[in-house]
């Protein structure tokens, strides 16, 4: 588990981080470049060595947390290839509920994975509502075409909150702005944008 004050003293230093999260194989890397007290949110940089838009993780779920061990390799090639860092959204990082809220207002999709529930899967959408202890989405298919209702996740189920990334990108550009939603529906059990 990541402690606040890690966090935070790494993204104080603007230091290329590495670590391991308990619900999926290998590594994470990027930059921290926001900390609430339960949550963080890291600029995300692929395996290819691009930017790829920005991830907010439970801290508890954090391990291993790192420098970069090829930071200076990495950092290099970003530059090199003129691969802009994206500004950082002003989001509160208070709880999932306040960062699915600002991050609906200023990214047209929110990924939102519930690994606990569903592992592997994750929901990709706009966000329509966060109500009480629901999250509302209206959701796009991995062919970028929307579904027709929107539907309601809890809360509570959240484990990590994903938008501005390529792949949010490649389905906006191509599904372009949800249609008015009908009725809300609870969910399927059928991932939406699922991803790898």
């Amino acid at each position: 588990m990541a402690t606040e004050q890690e966090l935070r003293a790494f993204m104080r230093r603007r230091y290329m981080v590495r670590f391991e999260r308990r619900f999926e194989p290998g590594s994470i890397t990027g930059y921290v470049v926001g900390v609430g007290p339960d949550l963080c949110m890291l600029l995300h940089i692929d395996d290819a060595i691009r930017f790829d838009g920005f991830q907010v993780f439970r801290s508890r779920d954090i391990r291993k947390l790192r420098v970069e061990p090829y930071a200076t390799f990495k950092a290099t090639a970003l530059k090199r290839r003129r691969d802009r860092r994206p500004v950082k959204p002003r989001l509160r990082l208070d709880d999932f509920r306040q960062v699915i809220r600002s991050a609906g207002r200023r990214f047209p999709l929110v990924t939102i994975h519930r690994e606990q529930v569903e592992p592997r899967v994750c929901q990709i959408g706009a966000v329509v509502d966060v109500e009480g202890r629901r999250v509302v989405l209206r959701e796009i298919r991995p062919d970028g075409t929307w579904m027709h209702r929107a539907a309601a996740y809890a809360l509570r189920e959240i484990t990590r909150v994903d938008f501005g990334g390529a792949y949010e990108q490649a389905l906006h550009v191509v599904g372009g702005r949800p249609p008015r939603a009908n009725k809300t529906q609870q969910p399927t059990g059928a991932p939406s944008g699922a991803r790898g």
